[in-house]
């Protein structure tokens, strides 16, 4: 059986980054800038807290064993604490959120920032208190499972770890 070269994923996933943060020059007052991504449906799940949508995209031939979506949180939202078995990469795509794995201060990220995160690192992401927070997040060799949830990032977490 032919091996996947994730190296392709990533470069795809970059230049698409790339793309997406070219901005056209131009004399008329700018506008808000939306993303190309649709925003997707709204997440009814407890391994969230607040309002998140998830747009899910490609990656349906198995033997690829990667899974990608864009993730957009409304302000204060975040995921639970969670682990990916084969790792996470993270590609902000707008606004402005926090990233922490467990022990470590939380990152700021804004766009054009991205993560790779190590398996089994236990982590969560989400919006600024102040923010909407977008990013496509890869989940890679899912043949070694999927997330692992661990339990909600409590309203002290947030507020501690986003004092900055």
């Amino acid at each position: 059986m032919m091996k996947y070269n994730y190296k392709y994923t990533l470069l795809f996933l970059i230049i698409l980054m790339v793309g997406c943060n070219m901005e056209q020059k131009t004399n008329a007052v700018s506008s808000p800038v939306e993303t190309p991504f649709a925003k997707g449906n709204q997440i009814n799940s407890p391994n969230f807290t607040g309002t998140v949508w998830l747009n899910m995209m490609g990656a349906t031939d198995s033997t690829l064993y990667t899974s990608y979506g864009h993730v957009t949180f409304a302000p204060k939202a975040r995921t639970n604490w969670h682990s990916h078995p084969g790792g996470q990469l993270l590609f902000v795509t707008e606004g402005k959120g926090y990233y922490q794995a467990k022990g470590q201060p939380a990152r700021l990220l804004k766009k054009g920032d991205y993560v790779e995160i190590p398996p089994n690192v236990v982590h969560w992401h989400g919006a600024a208190s102040d923010n909407d927070f977008a990013h496509i997040a890869v989940s890679l060799n899912t043949d070694r499972g999927g997330a692992v949830w661990i339990g909600p990032v409590t309203d002290e977490e947030y507020l501690q770890s986003t004092k900055q």
